[in-house]
């Protein structure tokens, strides 16, 4: 029989892997649908937004992952919600002061009337993104993961069924499209608040400015801030770089290879919700254990997970022959799965467990100062747009081997064979996608994830039995 924490986990899996399941169906439909019925510029405009709106969470200045960082692992019963109400609408007040501030900057600035309207919506978006992750951070640290996962999904669903029905009765205007997205991202912030009401909705009586406790939050957790906003910077510097020195038809064609290239990151996505209040419960000599088994029963299904490249190849440049030419870089960027996966689901999860956000800065900056070397390199000097793409996978390789090292030597596991297996593979598939017929392809590079899985056959059947160890207790 399963314990209870297995079956708890199971539960809460379910509900983020089906959230992101019908987010990956949504997304796929978009990428599909969207630059096939929009013109090409008008596509790199709403990249553009999508680009820049990546960013905002720079601009809670830490305070959000603070909470995430402190509060999380307990009982959302357990929680101050006075406390918590305060906080809440400082922050809302902050976000407020600051998008009036971009507001004023971008008018007196900017001269392109598509850029000024990106920049503005921008900071719209930033108020509503910082205040909702207060709750949901709130909402996926106490273990709450069915309102989390139904939030996500439903801002996925509305900017789907949006933006759909504008592109059916012919609106064809990327403005449209990114209200789309702020409708969506509005209607789910009153959800959280819905969700959270206990801590939203309070008498005015209630509040207070508590500065000391926002003091707290943003001092442990601007490293982890600046760490994911570093973790973004690391492909921002190349896109940003393709993006001046090219035109935003290119900076479209590359963002769609990008978004093609990360659409298995939501099954990696829906793990990494889970585990992290998970581990936080779990006693400090599990870890290691713990650490070995997910390691395998992550790379094994990435790794092959690969092969969908082969089919897309085909498909994708005869439904959007005006990308073509982009879409050439998929056997180039198709691994950075691999490597943003491992980050986002075990490397990072593991370092916040045990709360090692300084050392996941220094690594993420490490990586953002050999990104904005190579994109100089690549960019300014070569003009070579092939190798501005192929720099993104090194760095995250790069990044993903030097924490990796690190956490190895926390946990006390050797990772040096794993690691070296895992690139090899990168290689093999880059070298087939790229310079051979896609047949021939397919065939080298399952030849060597045959090899992979003989090599790695000891580990993979080490880590079946503990699993089943630990979910009967």
């Amino acid at each position: 029989m399963l314990n209870n924490k297995a079956i708890t986990f199971i539960k809460n899996f379910s509900y983020t892997l089906s959230s992101n399941l019908i987010s990956l169906i949504i997304s796929t439909v978009l990428i599909l649908i969207v630059p096939k019925l929009i013109g090409v510029e008008d596509y790199g405009y709403w990249q553009l937004y999508l680009f820049y709106s990546s960013y905002v969470g720079f601009l809670h200045f830490g305070w959000n992952d603070g909470i995430y960082l402190r509060y999380g692992g307990k009982e959302y019963k357990d929680l101050n919600k006075e406390l918590f109400f305060s906080q809440f609408w400082m922050l809302v007040i902050f976000q407020v002061i600051i998008g009036a501030v971009i507001i004023g900057i971008s008018t007196i600035f900017s001269s392109d009337a598509n850029r000024l309207f990106i920049f503005n919506i921008t900071a719209l978006c930033m108020l509503i993104v910082n205040v909702r992750l207060m709750l949901l951070f709130v909402l996926e640290g106490t273990n709450r993961i069915k309102e989390y996962a139904q939030i996500t999904l439903w801002e996925r669903v509305i900017y789907c069924v949006l933006i759909l029905c504008f592109l059916l009765i012919g609106i064809r205007e990327f403005k449209l499209l990114i209200i789309a997205d702020i409708i969506g991202k509005f209607a789910t912030l009153l959800y959280a608040a819905y969700c959270c009401k206990e801590m939203v909705f309070k008498k005015i009586s209630v509040f207070y400015f508590n500065i000391k406790e926002m003091l707290n939050n943003i001092s442990v957790g601007i490293k982890l801030m600046f760490a994911n906003i570093a973790s973004m910077f690391i492909i921002g510097v190349v896109r940003f770089g393709i993006e001046r020195t090219w035109d935003v038809a290119t900076f479209g064609k590359v963002s769609l290879v990008l978004s093609v290239s990360s659409l298995m990151m939501v099954f990696i996505n829906a793990v990494g919700i889970v585990m992290f209040p998970v581990l936080r419960r779990t006693s400090e000599e599990k870890l290691p254990t713990i650490f070995t088994a997910m390691r395998i029963f992550l790379m094994v299904p990435l790794l092959g997970l690969l092969v969908v490249y082969y089919p897309l190849s085909v498909i994708l440049p005869a439904w959007l022959p005006q990308y073509k030419e982009g879409l050439m870089f998929m056997a180039l960027l198709f691994p950075m799965c691999i490597y943003e996966g491992k980050m986002a689901l075990l490397i990072n999860t593991y370092l916040k467990t045990l709360r090692k956000e300084k050392l996941m800065l220094g690594i993420n900056v490490a990586s953002v100062v050999l990104s904005i070397i190579l994109t100089l390199l690549f960019t300014l000097a070569f003009k070579n747009l092939s190798l501005a793409i192929v720099s993104i996978v090194a760095l995250l390789a790069f990044r993903s081997a030097l924490a990796e090292f690190y956490l190895s030597k926390f946990l006390q596991v050797s990772v040096f064979k794993d690691t070296f297996l895992e690139m090899a593979m990168t290689v093999i598939f880059i070298f087939a996608g790229w310079f051979m017929a896609s047949w021939m392809g397919l065939m080298v590079y399952l030849a060597g994830y045959g090899l992979y899985l003989f090599f790695q056959r000891k580990a993979i059947k080490a880590s079946l039995i503990l699993v089943k160890q630990m979910t009967r207790g």
